[in-house]
């Protein structure tokens, strides 16, 4: 398949190109020592992460700790309800600790061990990759620290006790508006001082390179497991597959098993309130070109040009900007990007709750609203939806918030 003169029979060959970029997104623009530190890293995992020792030993992790491959199912009551296209999820809900965000936190603390690092550190927002990350660290027997939100823990207090309960520091963070950027800024300044025994175990497909990649290379198991189980159960490919869409983790996760096919694909990001600036998080559809965290790609800008202050129900998706990749796929049109609001995430949160007994995280229930929507604009076909993970860490957050509906 080839699209504005790419050739996707060999894009994950030529992108990104050897110095992180997706076209003109990406690279990495950190401090000459934190450069050093990431060059370490990028070349262990050219090394160590492609050898057969490693990918056989993280397989056996995959099936015999997580418990993949995880099922496709098939929506049918909610889909007999819509009365348009059949929906189907990917069932990231049932990897072990409930989310998608395990697959890649096994992969850095397998390479982290290779190098012989000592200790994990991480950022999160809705606390899923805390999760993640804490329960990788227990698994290698590795400290792990954490750096979260004071509004997030607040929001995720579950996910903070089950960090805890793992063995991790959880470290508040406090200054700006106390979530997902601020959580990433304190874990990078934490990393520049400990990088020589640590690694810093980014939760999305952001930063600085090879983190994009690497990250998406982690991920992609999703897009395989669920590319091969829809043929299985069909016979065919689906018709659009969908995702939603923060840093992006998930997103490419799903969209890498699908991009060299002729499947329609959507990414579908928080609009929160509405569009005013400080009431989405959707950078790729009202955002511009900028730098931040080490790596250029789409961002939502304040008036002085720095990164500006967002919001989403979903903890997991009220970043700034998104992962390179998707700047580069949204760019030459083969990614779709789109929005859903809160009202609209909420209603998905309930109603795939209630018809299908899967409680889907807050983070998630944008792919299913975006997804319900698409159903009855189509009509007829197949939307397989990455459901990225369970909703307990938010029912606490839900319950005060809107009530049992």
């Amino acid at each position: 398949m080839k699209l504005n003169g790419i050739d996707f029979d060999t894009y994950f060959e030529n992108y990104p190109d050897k110095n992180g970029y997706f076209g003109r997104y990406g690279g990495a623009y950190i401090p000459s020592d934190l450069k050093t530190a990431m060059d370490e890293i990028a070349e262990a995992y050219e090394k160590i992460g492609k050898s057969e020792e490693f990918v056989t030993e993280l397989r056996r992790i995959q099936k015999e700790f997580q418990g993949r491959a995880t099922p496709v199912t098939h929506l049918k009551r909610l889909s007999e309800k819509l009365g348009g296209a059949e929906l189907y999820v990917k069932r990231e809900d049932l990897n072990h600790t409930g989310a998608h965000k395990l697959n890649h936190c096994m992969g850095e603390a397998l390479l982290a061990k290779y190098m012989g690092k000592k200790k994990l550190i991480a950022e999160t927002g809705a606390g899923q990759h805390g999760v993640a990350i804490a329960t990788a660290a227990a698994y290698f027997g590795m400290e792990c620290d954490v750096y979260m939100g004071a509004v997030d823990i607040k929001k995720q207090a579950p996910n903070v006790a089950r960090m805890k309960v793992l063995g991790a520091r959880v470290v508040e963070v406090t200054d700006g508006l106390q979530t997902l950027k601020e959580a990433v800024d304190a874990a990078f300044a934490a990393y520049a001082k400990e990088y020589k025994d640590a690694i810093y175990c980014i939760g999305s497909v952001v930063g600085p390179h090879p983190f994009p990649m690497m990250v998406r290379d982690f991920q992609s198991v999703v897009g395989t497991e669920a590319r091969e189980q829809f043929l299985a159960m069909t016979g065919k490919l689906p018709d659009a597959v969908v995702a939603c869409v923060g840093g992006g983790s998930n997103s490419m996760g799903l969209f890498a098993g699908f991009l060299n096919d002729p499947v329609e694909i959507y990414g579908v990001e928080p609009l929160g309130r509405g569009t005013k600036m400080g009431d989405h998080a959707a950078s790729l559809t009202y955002g511009e070109e900028g730098v931040m965290h080490g790596f250029n790609s789409i961002m939502l800008k304040d008036e002085n040009g720095e990164p500006a202050p967002v919001y989403s129900v979903a903890s997991g998706l009220d970043y700034p900007s998104s992962g390179p990749e998707h700047a580069f796929l949204h760019d030459i049109g083969r990614v779709k990007y789109d929005v859903i609001n809160d009202d609209e995430t909420i209603e998905a949160f309930f109603t795939l709750s209630r018809l299908e007994g899967i409680i889907p995280a807050i983070e998630s229930s944008h792919a299913v609203a975006y997804g319900m929507k698409l159903a009855k604009a189509m009509g007829k076909g197949d939307i397989l939806i990455n459901l990225s993970g369970r909703g307990d860490k938010d029912m606490d957050y839900i319950i005060e918030k809107y009530g049992i509906r």
